[in-house]
């Protein structure tokens, strides 16, 4: 079993988070320049001995086979 962690977006991520998932996490944090994201943390969990990564927004990054997919959140529909 491992543990997950939160830190702070632009800090760096875990070590023990996947090389591959860790660079994932700075292209999305790139992605993000002009958004004020003061205060969001991304959370690393592990399912089934794979990173799951989650930022505030419902940005999930997953890491399975070797593969890492990146899902944005939808965006708020217009009534």
């Amino acid at each position: 079993m491992q543990l997950g962690t939160r830190w702070l977006v632009g800090e760096a991520a875990p070590a023990r988070l996947p090389a591959p998932v860790a660079v994932a996490v700075r292209e999305v944090e790139a992605g993000l320049d002009s958004v004020d994201t003061t205060g969001w943390r991304w959370t690393l969990t592990w399912l089934e001995d794979n990173a799951v990564v989650e930022l505030d927004d419902g940005t999930l990054i997953r890491y399975v086979d070797g593969n890492v997919v990146v899902l944005e959140p939808e965006p708020p529909q217009d009534d």
